[in-house]
């Protein structure tokens, strides 16, 4: 069969040319939308006069927090406020926790301050927020006290000065013993300390020949403020029942007593009593308010001659890029499709087992496998017409051949048309009829025209009549049809098609059973249905066949001959009207020893009413 030729799509309606068109089109609009923002590009400038105002922030935090932690109040604060202020630019508002105003950057200028919801932050300096502290750590363990908030350990002039020369004799000494970078930290107290940075950057301890205890031993005024903080620690630790401890200048502890106590709970302690002891030299807690009014972003980005020209460069790459990657991916796109519509015309011109290729697993490839499984039935569908076409007229053929052929020989005066031949042709013409009935039945039973009247059947009075109505074909054939004891059970059915169920299962028994064989027909009761058995010691049916013996026309080779009179429908026709009750009929074989058909069928039920309902409508 020659190949369709297929005739091609104008441009205006190609797939290809319409997703270009797209593609185009959103190129354009992203390059205009990235020109526009390239020009209005204030995300870098805010960026980085965001982080400049978190530097700010941090550097007003840290000044004024070392304000508070060196004065008891904050009434001095207003220089310090005005000199922040002009040197970052914003304005800096401090409020006391009550809302009074402590200082005011723009105060005089006619700008009245109104408090956002949320302070720029808190400078207490006896809880530091680490976010914009500097983290400097004094070493006591209370790292959210300001380190520069010393209160009664700050020493005098006269004493800083006298520490500071011995420590500048220690440096002194230490530099003599050879290259050695010493030198004097004064600590937040005024306490001197020599430190000597080591290889890694962190200061070391004096050297042992050149130390001296007077510079770690506290003065008086610091063993009265250590005395009290120790008192306050230890009358922490009481209320916690613990054990107390001894401090030293450098906020290190040991226990008094064998049972140490937690070292969680001395810090919480430690930290607790600081607090304590440095609120009257500390000043207050107060919210600090920070804002940049007249402030506007710029941009870094103008549109001098050579701007715009890489502006144009960049747009018409991208322009590009997008057309070459788009036509791409629509030949891509596009040829599956055309590979589909030619076998869909290759189908359609008679080629049923036109397969397409299935690559990847998007919609293409769906489509695909669709198509596959479509052609794929579309040709045993086919094949069936074919099949059953043929069947129908082989078995037709055979009585209408025998009608035909012993009329000519009357007509011939080759026979005579005596009792003999009348009840032949008889015959002959009763098969015929059979045949066209059981194909009437399975026709309106696959279209829905026949319909079902199910009532309440009494199982054992069914196979009663059953076996009763085949006694004669029976005695004939040499064959036994014999009916088990079954107890009373209701089958809801309706009683013709129930009886020709039953009556062509019997009947093929009867016709692949020899001469001396049996039928044996029995009933059992499942919770909700009613099992069914026509069994025969018949010839059976092979393993590889079994799955087709409901199939129309369906005769296995020798065990299925014609000369026993069936029409080939019988067990097809079985099948339908079981489907139809919502049952289902299944078959067990044995060759040379015997097959066994089995309906299972709706029991009755006393609290159901059926309806009547057309035989084959839930068929598929």
């Amino acid at each position: 069969m020659g190949r369709t030729r297929i005739s091609a799509v104008p441009l205006q309606r190609s797939l290809l040319i319409r997703l270009l068109a797209v593609s185009a089109l959103v190129s354009v609009c992203s390059i205009t939308a990235t020109a526009w923002a390239v020009l209005q590009t204030t995300a870098v400038v805010l960026s980085r006069e965001r982080g400049q105002a978190l530097a700010d922030d941090a550097r007003i935090y840290d000044t004024l927090l070392g304000y508070a932690a060196t004065h008891p109040s904050w009434s001095g604060v207003r220089p310090t406020v005005n000199r922040l202020a002009q040197s970052t630019g914003h304005r800096i508002v401090l409020l006391g926790k009550d809302g009074h105003p402590l200082a005011d950057s723009a105060a005089g200028q006619n700008r009245p301050f109104q408090p956002p919801q949320k302070a720029t932050a808190v400078v207490d300096p006896l809880g530091v927020d680490p976010e914009l502290s500097k983290g400097t750590d004094d070493g006591s363990g209370t790292e959210r006290i300001d380190p520069r908030a010393v209160g009664p350990f700050r020493l005098s002039e006269e004493d800083s000065e006298r520490l500071k020369v011995i420590a500048n004799r220690v440096v002194i000494c230490l530099r003599s013993l050879g290259d050695v970078q010493a030198h004097v930290q004064m600590m937040p107290s005024g306490r001197p300390r020599v430190v000597v940075p080591t290889p890694g950057g962190v200061p070391a301890l004096t050297d042992q020949r050149c130390s001296t205890t007077v510079l770690t031993d506290p003065t008086p005024q610091e063993a009265e403020a250590l005395a009290s903080l120790t008192a306050l620690v230890n009358s922490c630790l009481a209320r916690r029942q613990a054990d107390g401890v001894s401090l030293a200048l450098d906020g290190s502890w040991e226990a008094r007593t064998r049972h140490e106590p937690p070292a969680s709970t001395v810090s919480s302690c430690l930290t607790t009593s600081r607090s304590q002891q440095l609120a009257p030299y500390v000043a207050p807690s107060a919210l600090m308010y920070v804002s940049s009014p007249g402030r506007t972003a710029t941009t870094f980005f103008d549109l001098s001659p050579a701007n715009r020209l890489r502006i144009a460069g960049w747009s018409a790459a991208v322009l590009v890029m997008t057309v070459a990657v788009t036509t791409l991916a629509g030949i891509r796109l596009v040829k599956p499709l055309r590979t589909l519509t030619e076998a869909a015309m290759r189908m359609e011109a008679g080629e049923l087992s036109t397969r397409v290729p299935v690559r990847g697993g998007d919609e293409i490839a769906r489509l695909s496998t669709a198509f596959n499984a479509m052609s794929q039935r579309r040709e045993q569908l086919e094949t069936v017409r074919r099949d059953m076409t043929n069947d129908i007229a082989h078995e037709l053929r055979t009585p209408v051949s025998n009608i035909r052929g012993w009329l000519e020989a009357v007509e011939d005066g080759i026979a005579h048309p005596d009792v003999d031949l009348v009840t032949s042709l008889l015959g002959q013409a009763r098969q015929l009829q059979h045949i066209i009935d059981d194909l009437r039945d399975l026709s309106a039973a696959e279209a829905g025209e026949l319909r079902l009247a199910p009532e309440p059947v009494q199982v054992s009075e069914l196979l009663s009549a059953t076996a009763m109505a085949n006694q004669a074909a029976a005695a004939a054939a040499g064959v036994t049809v014999t009916v088990a004891d079954n107890e009373a059970i209701l089958v809801m059915a309706d009683p013709v098609r129930a009886r020709q169920m039953l009556g062509n299962l019997v009947s093929n028994a009867i016709r692949h059973t020899p001469a001396g064989g049996s039928v044996t027909l029995s009933a059992r009761a499942d919770p909700e249905t009613v099992v069914i058995d026509v069994a025969d010691t018949g010839t059976g049916i092979s393993a590889d066949e079994l799955p087709r013996v409901f199939d129309r026309f369906w005769r296995a080779e020798k065990s299925r001959g014609r000369q026993g009179g069936g029409s080939g429908l019988g067990l097809a026709i079985v099948r339908r009207l079981t489907e139809a009750h919502k049952g289902m009929v299944t078959a067990v074989s044995t060759p040379n020893v015997g097959s066994t058909f089995t309906l299972r069928l709706p029991r009755h039920s006393s609290t159901t009413e059926p309806e009547p309902r057309e035989l084959g409508q839930d068929l598929p």
